[in-house]
């Protein structure tokens, strides 16, 4: 039943020969996303603090005015699309 079984893959532990840690201690070899010191919701296991630490994020003071800026070009982009699709706004207004 040899024939069956996959190989495993080699595991090496290999460590440079000229080799200076950051500042912080962490490998340099370590895969990680540049914002994920400032985020929440990296972290979280269950769902619910999830949901709670992403709403927290959204309403963060400096976010408002982007979420702001977001809407209004949201806005602008839906009244084009109306705009070029021939929509007859009057069904809204008598």
């Amino acid at each position: 039943m040899g024939m069956f079984k996959l190989r495993k893959n080699k595991k090496f532990s290999y460590t440079p020969r000229y080799y200076k840690s950051n500042e912080d201690g962490q490998s340099p070899f370590e895969i990680k996303h540049k914002f994920d010191d400032y985020r929440k919701t990296i972290n979280s296991t269950n769902l619910k603090s999830k949901f709670t630490n992403a709403f927290d994020e959204l309403k963060n003071e400096p976010d408002q005015e982007v979420n702001k800026r977001i809407l209004v070009i949201l806005i602008i982009l839906v009244v084009l699309f109306l705009f070029f699709i021939d929509f007859d706004l009057s069904i809204f207004f008598s």
